[in-house]
């Protein structure tokens, strides 16, 4: 009898072991992820004629135009590009380019 109620101990910690994990996987990966998501939505809707930004692949260029998904970007000397919204990176925007604080 004291086999059966320490084996099923055993089980209970594992399980509650296993539950607190998943939640320290869910707390530490998945909400940031979807906080990010979210952010890189909301600049994809803000971009704008003029704004300078960098593609995912790393041109630096100033928007043209914005067309539904298409951005046509000026990658300099009248050479324009033309990339889909999501291949604008914000990350790399706001690294190279970043936010002028008023002051």
């Amino acid at each position: 009898m004291t086999l059966l109620l320490q084996a099923g101990g055993d089980l209970f910690t594992n399980g509650f072991f296993m539950i607190a994990m998943l939640a320290v996987l869910v707390f530490t990966m998945i909400i940031p992820q979807r906080r990010r998501s979210k952010q890189q939505k909301a600049f994809m809707s803000e971009l704008k004629k003029g704004q300078r930004v960098v593609t995912a692949s790393g041109i630096l260029g100033i928007i043209d135009k914005v067309e539904d998904q298409i951005v046509t970007l000026n990658v300099g000397n009248k050479t324009y590009i033309q990339v889909t919204k999501n291949a604008i990176s914000k990350e790399l925007t706001d690294a190279i380019y970043p936010a002028k604080t008023e002051g």
